[in-house]
C-alpha cells in the first residue's frame, strides 16, 4: 500500500506505473469507508493490475 496525499505526488507515482497503462482501476470515495467501498476495491484488485482508491475526507 502506498499513501499519497497530494495530486503532484500521485501524478509522479502514476508516471512510474505506466508499465500497466490500461490496467489501472480507480475507486473514488466520499468520506467514511464502508463495505460497499471494500467490495469495489476487491473487484478492482481482481480485474486490474493496479488499483488506486481516493479517500476524500471533508475538512469541515
Amino acid at each position: 500500500m502506498v499513501i499519497i496525499k497530494t495530486i503532484a505526488q500521485l501524478q509522479t507515482w502514476l508516471l512510474r506505473q505506466r508499465q500497466y497503462p490500461d490496467r489501472i482501476g480507480f475507486v473514488p470515495t466520499m468520506g467514511a469507508l464502508h463495505q460497499g467501498h471494500i467490495s469495489l476495491i476487491a473487484s478492482s484488485l481482481q480485474q486490474q493490475q493496479l488499483t488506486v482508491c481516493s479517500i476524500f475526507v471533508n475538512p469541515t
